[in-house]
């Protein structure tokens, strides 16, 4: 994928290349401008007729995902589409390939090359009772290419090893390697009452996990005070 990043770099928007007959994939609803470029949007799905219809539904109720995909395919040499998140924060790159694959959060894919492909992989009942990581089934970015993620605030990488496992709040993941295991978990007391902390993604094996500094419900939480109530 041949993208630049511009703009503020806490609201930066992708800026994606496309040659003629190129084609990429983004989220539903992402696109700022596009030039020398046919939209054509879809179902988030590979099945046809009415079962495809019933299957995107599926999918976005347990998933979380949009129903819906966009494809923008280039139109002549110098074809572009801009591309942005619905909140503040950054854009990051993942290089994927047979030895890199990625699991994402609800939320954070925001474009993929056409040759990139995605499963939803069924992540168990407990974790999807307790955990915010996409409902049931969680999205398994493979193939070969790169897809963008987004985050609200910065982006980081961190490093698991059998050594050194890594306990993360479940609201500030973003990605993590295929190839990790993990599970959902209090993080103490009752649902984290004595520490303030809710729920916890504890991962372990070999890989990286990407995190955002910054979450939503914190800032729902930290805002709601100050947010007009109706009266009588």
């Amino acid at each position: 994928m041949k993208f630049v990043l511009t703009g503020d770099s806490d609201c930066p928007i992708a800026r994606i290349a496309l040659g003629y007959g190129e084609s990429v994939r983004t989220e539903s609803g992402s696109m700022v401008y596009s030039r020398n470029v046919e939209i054509s949007g879809g179902l988030n799905t590979k099945k046809k007729g009415l079962g495809g219809v019933f299957s995107a539904i599926g999918r976005s109720i347990t998933s979380g995902e949009s129903m819906f995909i966009t494809t923008a395919t280039g139109t002549g040499d110098n074809g572009e589409i801009a591309v942005a998140p619905p909140i503040p924060g950054k854009i990051m790159e993942l290089k994927i390939d047979g030895a890199h694959q990625y699991r994402l959060n609800t939320g954070a894919f925001l474009a993929c090359d056409e040759s990139v492909d995605y499963t939803m992989v069924n992540q168990g009942i407990t974790k999807a009772l307790f955990g915010n990581t996409g409902g049931l089934f969680v999205m398994e970015m493979n193939g070969t290419g790169s897809a963008l993620v987004s985050a609200f605030g910065d982006i980081l990488a961190l490093t698991v090893t059998p050594d050194a496992p890594l306990t993360v709040d479940n609201e500030h993941v973003v990605a993590w390697d295929a190839e990790l295991d993990y599970h959902i978990e209090v993080a103490s007391g009752m649902f984290g009452f004595t520490t303030g902390e809710g729920l916890v993604n504890s991962f372990t094996g070999s890989g990286h996990v990407y995190i955002q500094t910054r979450n939503l419900a914190n800032l729902a939480q930290a805002m709601h005070p100050y947010l007009p109530t109706a009266s009588n």
